[in-house]
């Protein structure tokens, strides 16, 4: 068993004893990657998601891991050598100053209700334990840090949100997906004086990167996107910045909407659907109608590519008047997700 802190061996000392030929075990590196995708497509329908995700996305995403070493932080269960199921933990710091850590546990639809998955949550909440420990001995973190649990659960995935519950996290936060269904009668809007729309070229992107995380330092619990998932975005086979619509003044970044196309989701699914993510418009351009204008330019773009949808997700309590905003723009309602949170016990 590749697994390497006390704490991991704690869990695996106690396995459940009633399912024969389970054991857990640690990350085997990119040989889990095949496992992985097939817990992933075993669960979705079950859980109500529409994912996509191929082999090459997998790979990309534990090529830029941030706070997460995935040989320390994850636990898999198998039964007789096959992966039923599989969990991860990684953490980062508010702007609020409050330490948060992440997880997510996913499990075969047919191997749940038989402890496997309180297994994974509780690896998860010990092994963030740790972390946490860890971090404030060595000086990295003060010891009056406010330290919570969340778990981001969509509302469709009713076997996570009754295990969530039982394990005392409460609802602090939801989360809206919004579809707008067509991509007819897009309004023509001007952009604010001085302002214009250029092509976004790789000199751009870490200038792009530092006003995103800028314009989102008000947002509910703002947390900076860390170069490595911006590195993610730009590595993704599906990566096109020709859709995207950025505003400059000047030299300066005014605002944006980073769009992009799900190819594998929209084959999948027999969608013609793009996403118009990343709507942030920078304070001194804000209450000028450039996020408006920014994304009818998107909307545009993706009719262009011969798209029929667009797709966003939102804060539902965002006090900038986002949902609003995007309801006006003909977007509704699609899907909720609930953040769970607890305080971390240490």
């Amino acid at each position: 068993m590749n697994v390497n802190t006390k704490v991991e061996q704690n869990i695996i000392s106690s396995v459940t004893g009633n399912i024969p030929g389970l054991v857990f075990r640690g990350f085997r590196g990119e040989e889990d990657y095949p496992r992985m995708h097939q817990v992933i497509h075993g669960s979705k329908d079950a859980d109500g998601l529409e994912r996509a995700e191929t082999l090459q996305d997998i790979a990309n995403t534990y090529a830029h891991l941030f706070h997460c070493d995935p040989y320390q932080d994850m636990l898999f269960a198998e039964v007789d050598g096959q992966v039923v199921a599989y969990s991860r933990v990684w953490w980062a710091m508010e702007g609020s100053g409050k330490w948060i850590g992440f997880q997510f546990g996913n499990v075969l639809p047919e191997w749940r209700r038989k402890g496997i998955g309180s297994r994974l949550l509780l690896f998860n909440e010990q092994r963030l334990a740790a972390i946490a420990d860890r971090l404030t001995e060595i000086g990295q973190m003060p010891e009056d840090t406010p330290c919570l649990l969340d778990n981001f659960v969509n509302n469709t995935e009713v076997d996570r949100v009754n295990l969530v519950e039982r394990r005392g996290y409460q609802t602090i936060r939801y989360a809206f997906d919004m579809v707008r269904p067509d991509l007819e009668k897009i309004p023509d809007l001007l952009l604010p004086p001085g302002v214009e729309v250029r092509p976004v070229e790789p000199a751009h992107y870490r200038q792009v990167w530092e006003a995103s995380n800028e314009a989102f330092r008000d947002h509910w619990g703002y947390i900076p996107d860390p170069w490595e998932d911006f590195e993610r975005v730009i590595n993704d086979p599906d990566f096109d910045p020709n859709l995207w619509r950025v505003a400059w003044q000047g030299d300066q970044v005014a605002g944006m909407v980073l769009s992009f196309i799900d190819k594998d989701q929209n084959e999948m699914y027999g969608w013609k659907r793009g996403y118009t993510e990343n709507i942030c418009v920078r304070r001194p351009w804000r209450r000028q109608g450039l996020a408006k204008v920014l994304i009818a330019l998107s909307l545009h773009a993706l009719r262009e590519r011969g798209m029929q949808e667009a797709a966003l997700g939102v804060d539902a309590e965002n006090t900038s008047g986002a949902l609003h905003l995007y309801e006006r723009m003909g977007y509704h309602v699609v899907k909720t997700s609930t953040i769970y949170r607890k305080p971390l016990k240490r």
